[in-house]
C-alpha cells in the first residue's frame, strides 16, 4: 500500500487522471479496488467469487476421483491408493489453513509461504474451499487490507495535520522573534 496517494473516489482539487495524495488502496484478487467502498459490482462479484471457487472445488474433486479410478485401473494395489487419498486430504488440510490465514495477517516469513507453495498447490482444494467459505463474509482478505488501509489513512491524516500552518509561528520554535528589543 502506497501512503502517497489517496483513495479513488474521495474529493481533491487535483485534476482527474493524475494520482491524488495519501494512501492508495491495495488491489484484491477479483475485485480490484471496488472492497473500498463496495461499489463497482462488488456484490456480483463476492457472489461470483463464491459460485466460482465453489464449482472449482467441486471440478477438482472430479478430477482427483478420475486419478483415482485410474489408479485402481492400473492395479497399484490398496496401500498406494491410501497413501494417494492421504496425501491430498493432508496437503488440502494445510492449504486451507494456511489460505485462511492469509485473509487475516500477513506472513511471518514470506520465504516460508514460498517453501509451502508446492504443498499448497496439492492441496488446492483446501484453498479453494477457504476462499469459498471466506467469500460468504467478505472478499478474501478485505478485512486484512481495510485494516491496514485505513491505518495509513489515520497516519496520513496526522502528518498532513502536523504541517499544517506557519512553522516560524509555533510555540516555542527557533525563528520565533520577540516583539522586544
Amino acid at each position: 500500500m502506497s501512503e502517497n496517494s489517496e483513495a479513488p473516489g474521495t474529493s481533491s482539487a487535483v485534476p482527474s487522471g493524475a494520482t491524488t495524495p495519501g494512501p492508495q488502496p491495495e488491489s484484491l484478487r477479483l475485485f480490484g479496488t471496488t472492497w473500498v467502498d463496495h461499489d463497482g459490482g462488488y456484490g456480483l462479484r463476492r457472489v461470483g467469487a463464491t459460485v466460482g471457487s465453489l464449482v472449482a472445488a467441486v471440478a477438482a474433486c472430479f478430477v482427483l476421483r478420475f486419478a483415482y479410478q485410474g489408479l485402481e485401473i492400473a492395479e497399484v494395489g490398496s496401500f498406494v491408493g491410501m497413501l494417494v487419498v492421504l496425501m491430498f486430504a493432508i496437503c488440502s488440510a494445510i492449504a486451507f489453513r494456511k489460505t485462511w490465514e492469509g485473509f487475516t495477517r500477513r506472513p511471518a516469513d514470506p520465504s516460508q509461504e514460498d517453501r509451502l507453495r508446492g504443498l499448497k498447490s496439492i492441496g488446492f482444494i483446501g484453498s479453494l474451499l477457504a476462499y469459498f467459505i471466506r467469500s460468504f463474509v467478505e472478499a478474501p482478505g478485505e478485512k486484512l487490507r481495510r485494516t491496514e488501509y485505513e491505518a495509513a489513512l489515520a497516519r496520513y491524516a496526522k502528518r498532513r495535520s502536523s504541517r499544517t500552518g506557519n512553522p516560524a509561528a509555533r510555540k516555542g520554535g527557533k525563528g520565533r522573534r520577540s516583539g522586544r528589543r
